[in-house]
């Protein structure tokens, strides 16, 4: 079995997580690391865990772990490791943007599996993209793989609200959110960085604009995102491109049905819709926030990392009514 910590165990990620790993077939939660939770009872916190884990946060950390998921907030996870040493057979996946960034220097592979899964396999260290850069690079990555972008990307996506984290704020509480919809941080996103990587990585002279318009949503999880950009062969021309680039994908699926977020909330699924208008191409995305975006992919990573199949744990039904 492998063995696996969670280290800041009391967020959202976190209990999407502890949910995953306890079905795991292949792996043991052997500890959940929390400074604002030690001792007590984790259904405690992840209610919807009451009757099926008596295991409590625990306030040390086991460093000869398997592996260490690092669910804690953003510029937290670089000063953790810092400060804490793990053995060097520990594996660790990083859900903060601490890592995504390679020219940072560090030993961390950018863990998005539909375009790196090769380097994923043999790293010790993964950066599991963000959710916004999840949905919309494996909108977009496509085309860039094939060296076909030649105009800017124009994207508008909203997310639910667990997309903000556990701590509130003004626009997190009920009494904001509910009944309202609006824009946040306008072609400033910090997601964009590692889109633009990846971009970069795929097609090195692109120099054009990703246009990116994020909104809050009023419902709890999921992200629909539309982009759109020029491009000059048919929708026939399209499909062709995304299958193959989709060919061998676990969990991204391009299809011909009007999406909704009801489709892949509560699953590691990506599904994307390709329609042409003019001479635009248009390429919905969804996902859910938290486990594609977030905790699912994950454990895709973990999986890949341990030479297992990557759908082991993740086969989950959407919420559909």
């Amino acid at each position: 079995m492998i063995e696996a910590g969670i280290i800041g165990g009391a967020g959202y990620t976190a209990g999407e997580l502890i949910r995953i790993l306890l079905r795991h077939p292949e792996v043991n939660l052997n500890f959940v690391y929390s400074t604002s939770q030690p001792g007590k009872p984790v259904a405690q916190v992840h209610q919807d865990l009451l009757g099926e884990t008596d295991q409590k946060f625990s306030g040390e950390i086991n460093k000869e772990a398997d592996v260490v998921f690092l669910c804690l907030g953003h510029g937290n996870s670089k000063k953790f490791l810092a400060e804490n040493q793990f053995s060097e057979k520990t594996k660790i996946v990083d859900l903060s943007t601490d890592f995504r960034m390679a020219a940072d220097g560090h030993s961390f592979v950018y863990g998005l599996p539909e375009f790196n899964k090769e380097k994923i396999s043999t790293a010790d260290y993964i950066a599991n993209p963000g959710c916004f850069a999840t949905a919309i690079s494996l909108a977009i990555l496509p085309l860039a793989k094939k060296k076909l972008l030649k105009d800017e990307w124009h994207v508008n996506a909203v997310t639910g609200a667990t997309g903000a984290g556990t701590s509130l704020s003004d626009t997190t509480h009920f009494t904001w959110r509910d009944n309202n919809f609006s824009a946040y941080k306008s072609f400033g996103h910090q997601h964009l960085n590692e889109i633009g990587q990846s971009l970069k990585m795929l097609q090195e002279n692109y120099s054009a604009d990703v246009n990116f318009i994020p909104n809050r949503g009023n419902f709890s999880r999921g992200i629909h995102a539309t982009a759109y950009t020029s491009f000059a062969g048919s929708l026939e021309d399209a499909k062709k491109i995304y299958d193959e680039a989709y060919a061998d994908a676990a969990f991204t699926f391009v299809i011909e049905e009007d999406l909704h977020l009801k489709q892949v909330v509560n699953t590691n699924k990506c599904l994307l819709k390709l329609e042409k208008f003019g001479g635009k191409l248009l390429v919905t995305s969804i996902i859910d926030n938290l486990l594609k975006g977030a905790s699912g992919q994950a454990v895709q990573n973990m999986n890949l990392m341990f030479g297992l199949d990557e759908k082991l744990g993740l086969d989950l039904k959407a919420s559909y009514f």
